[in-house]
């Protein structure tokens, strides 16, 4: 039998797999996974960057979504083209037909990713989602629209032409438009595979292809299973759920600061923040976020001194930490200015490996160390469903009515039994300002 190619094999398997073969644990991570996307998408509509660029589907722009591990933001690239799909298609896709597109498309890009040890690390050259969240939101669409295998494939070839973005544009406000840019090419590569449109046959096979982005590029097949047991790696990994707007790294370093904050309250009765004489922030070494005095929101979200100090003296950070107001307080910059940030040999720049510790020195001696090895949210130790709808509700009741925000909530709880997927599009609209409404319409 003639031995299919790695990308041959990704479009076959984008094409047989069915809903059949998603078990109930990927069932219920990946509703989690679309139900907090939804939240930080509508959170995300409050921000500046979405108002300077509404065409594009803003679900990172609080840079607040979900995390997988190699890294990447696994949903918000997929889940904004299946929702403009299941608008616009004459089938009326179910919403067990979205799950599944859905599921498929996360799962493209956990394959994509394994493609090389590298993006097991911190990235240091590009930021993954460009790469991988385009391709996943092509195979998503491509499974959604029904395309053949070869359609399949064909999508996957034209998407890794819009594929990729500099690590540069990292703690900038042209972060958010990677994953936008990704959902909406991804989407559009699947829609010109389906009139005929065609790309490389061999995209994932070659160095030359998508194994631009690595330099340890070692592509494997996708295993095609029509029918029968498929090993979904939702299935085996969990994903990160963010309870801060903030890079990844930073959920360490909070609780972590949080913890020797508490500790030395305890130690030191009359304990205030003009007594810290010096923080010391142990950390894996990685450049882009490391941002000593942030002037921006967006660098406030990639620092780890910024975020230290904010949850030292607010005793929490939330989304409120990244206002300006709070950015500018003169507290905040007194206290940065007592940091200093150590890369011990030990902490790899690892999402899976990596620690985060804090040390505080006061002026009259006293020391509080506190090292986090897995924050509270972590693939490791995960949200409970209580927090994870805690925290939707929050963020979608921003910009939702209760009942939408309630409807919602049972609409992605019951998601496979909904007959049309395009009812959790009335729902994402149901705000009690008319205006708002119309806003939204617009961009969902």
């Amino acid at each position: 039998m003639l031995r299919k190619g790695i990308t041959e094999s990704f479009g076959a398997a984008i094409h047989a797999l069915s809903a059949s073969q998603l078990t109930d644990g990927v069932i219920n991570r990946s509703k989690r996974m679309m139900l907090d996307t939804l939240g930080v998408g509508l959170l995300g509509t409050r921000t500046a960057v979405f108002n300077k660029a509404l065409k594009y589907s803003q679900v990172h722009s609080m840079d607040f979504d979900d995390t997988w591990h190699p890294a990447t933001h696994p949903s918000g690239a997929v889940l904004p083209a299946l929702l403009a799909l299941v608008e616009t298609l004459p089938s009326r896709p179910s919403g067990l037909d979205m799950l599944l597109a859905f599921n498929v498309g996360i799962e493209v890009q956990g394959r994509l990713m394994r493609f090389s040890r590298e993006a097991y690390n911190i990235p240091e050259r590009f930021h993954p989602p460009s790469v991988v969240g385009v391709m996943g939101s092509a195979a998503a669409s491509a499974k959604l629209l029904g395309l053949s295998p070869s359609q399949c494939s064909h999508a996957l070839a034209i998407a890794a032409s819009s594929a990729g973005a500099p690590l540069a544009n990292a703690a900038t406000q042209t972060k958010p438009l990677h994953i936008g840019n990704a959902a909406r090419r991804g989407l559009e590569a699947a829609l010109l595979a389906q009139i005929g449109l065609e790309g490389n046959p061999a995209i994932l096979d070659m160095d030359s292809g998508l194994g631009v982005y690595y330099n340890d590029y070692s592509p494997s097949a996708m295993p095609v299973c029509a029918s029968g047991d498929f090993r979904w790696i939702l299935e085996d990994q969990d994903v990160a759920f963010k309870r801060i707007p903030a890079h990844l790294a930073m959920h360490w370093l909070v609780d972590a600061a949080l913890e020797a904050r508490a500790e030395l309250q305890e130690t030191a009765w009359t304990f205030d923040l003009s007594q810290i004489q010096r923080v010391t922030l142990r950390v894996p070494p990685s450049k882009y976020i490391n941002c000593p005095l942030p002037t921006t929101e967006h660098q406030a979200r990639h620092s780890f001194q910024f975020n230290a100090c904010s949850a030292l003296l607010d005793n929490k950070v939330t989304v409120a930490s990244f206002d300006q107001a709070r950015i500018n307080r003169p507290a905040l910059k007194e206290l940065l200015s007592k940091v200093e940030v150590e890369t011990p040999a030990d902490n790899q720049p690892s999402f899976d490996k990596m620690y985060c510790e804090v040390q505080i020195e006061t002026a009259q001696g006293q020391s509080c160390t506190a090292r986090c090895n897995t924050f509270y949210g972590h693939w490791r130790k995960p949200l409970s469903q209580e927090d994870l709808v805690e925290k939707f509700s929050a963020n979608a009741s921003s910009v939702l009515c209760t009942e939408g925000v309630e409807g919602v909530i049972d609409m992605v709880e019951n998601i496979e039994k909904v007959t049309e997927g395009s009812v959790l599009g009335s729902y994402l609209r149901m705000t009690s300002n008319t205006h708002e409404q119309m806003y939204l319409t617009r961009i969902l």
